[in-house]
């Protein structure tokens, strides 16, 4: 709580000077001092210093305390996960079996482990059914994300597990990725799965990713939310690129029709990000898939729930949003 109400004197004070502070409170009551706020956290300076002291390993990570690294090339899964400075420090090293066949996977049955970014959304195990040939343990992945559908990838089922314990079998998988049974049994300890991050790369997944850009999308991000909770709809369009399809398959002529009319209502909104996260997509060029718990209040609607974006960013840098849900 004094961490949070330190950062929100800072974000002030980087507007404002005191006297300025009281006789906006005085006039205005919080109403004035709150857009400020909201507009200062659309600065690059503010971010900028903000992850001076962070570590950017593999991105701006919030949410995870865990990340598994998967090389296919190499045929690895390894560990890393914050020491007590909240740094990233590689923990396993892990020989692992991927996919039969080389490459992205793309539909159901193509032996192909797929590369990107994923979430562990349940463990499965001998408690839970789980046949002995996947080992004492399995991870599932969700896989696929909202980029995966995107691309109109198909299939599921992408799991971690271990091997069979009373049988062989090929040293190849389906498309999952497969562990020893020990190293799986050493995994499954050191892992929170609600706070551990799966990033796969065909080669080797990118890392020390740099803070200026991170701080130049991070501004862009609450810039965008800035336009939203304004209802400035040209502002809140500008962030999102002409090949745009949402989730559901709603393209960029239908969405700007649609929130046009949601914009015009003018409401007042509470829009709030937690657990932000920002990570390079493995296998692209200045892609990023940016995810965080949204809180959404407005005088008609009210949603709170997690939200997925997929952003490039152009030759000036210019966030734009290719698909979200």
């Amino acid at each position: 709580m004094f961490k949070k109400l330190f950062l929100t004197i800072t974000i002030i004070f980087t507007t404002l000077s005191g006297d300025d502070i009281l006789t906006e409170y005085r006039v205005h009551g919080m109403k004035n001092i709150e857009k400020k706020m909201d507009n200062a956290l659309t600065k690059k300076s503010y971010w900028n210093n903000y992850l001076k002291d962070k570590d950017t390993t593999f991105g701006y990570l919030e949410k995870y305390t865990s990340v598994l690294t998967c090389n296919k090339a190499k045929s690895t899964l390894n560990l890393y996960t914050k020491n007590k400075n909240k740094k990233f420090t590689l923990k396993n090293k892990n020989s692992a079996y991927t996919g039969k066949n080389k490459g992205d996977k793309k539909r159901e049955g193509d032996a192909k482990t797929p590369i990107g970014v994923y979430e562990l959304i349940a463990k499965k195990s001998k408690e839970t059914q789980l046949d002995p040939f996947y080992g004492p343990y399995a991870f599932v992945t969700s896989y696929p994300n909202t980029y995966d559908k995107y691309l109109g990838k198909s299939g599921h089922g992408i799991w971690i597990h271990g091997l069979p314990e009373s049988q062989s079998r090929d040293k190849f998988t389906k498309g999952c990725i497969a562990i020893k049974n020990i190293n799986l049994k050493k995994l499954e300890k050191k892992i929170d799965i609600k706070k551990t991050l799966l990033i796969i790369d065909d080669n080797w997944v990118k890392t020390d990713i740099s803070k200026k850009k991170l701080a130049a999308i991070l501004s862009q991000l609450y810039s965008w939310r800035y336009a939203w909770k304004y209802s400035d709809i040209e502002q809140y369009l500008s962030f999102y690129s002409d090949d745009f399809i949402r989730f559901d398959g709603m393209k960029i002529d239908r969405f700007r029709l649609y929130k046009k009319r949601i914009f015009s209502k003018k409401e007042k909104k509470t829009i709030i990000f937690r657990d932000l996260n920002v990570v390079p997509y493995p296998n692209t060029k200045n892609s990023y898939q940016v995810t965080f718990k949204e809180f959404y209040k407005s005088g008609s609607y009210k949603f709170e729930g997690e939200k997925s974006l997929m952003i490039k960013l152009d030759k000036s840098n210019k966030m734009l949003i290719f698909t979200e849900q």
